[in-house]
C-alpha cells in the first residue's frame, strides 16, 4: 500500500461524515460501487447499516471490500 490513509466526505442518512482509507481501499470500495451500479455513498450507507457498533465505519469497509474479493 502506498502512504497514509486518504480522508473523504461521505453522506449518510442525511449527515456528512469523514472517513479515512488507504488509497488501495478507496478504489476498490469504487470499482464495487460501480459494478453494482449504486453511488459511493448507497454502497456506503449499506455498510454502515450492517457493521453494529463495536466497529467503525472505515474498519467495516475494509472488511466489507476484503469480504467482496476472497468469497467465491
Amino acid at each position: 500500500m502506498t502512504g497514509r490513509p486518504v480522508k473523504h466526505s461521505l453522506t449518510l442518512r442525511g449527515h456528512r461524515t469523514s472517513v479515512s482509507l488507504e488509497a488501495e481501499f478507496w478504489q476498490a470500495f469504487r470499482d464495487i460501487a460501480v459494478k453494482k451500479d449504486i453511488p459511493v455513498n448507497a454502497l456506503a450507507a449499506e455498510v454502515d447499516a450492517t457493521r453494529g457498533v463495536e466497529r467503525g465505519l472505515a474498519s467495516a469497509i475494509r472488511v466489507y471490500v476484503l469480504e467482496h474479493f476472497t468469497k467465491p
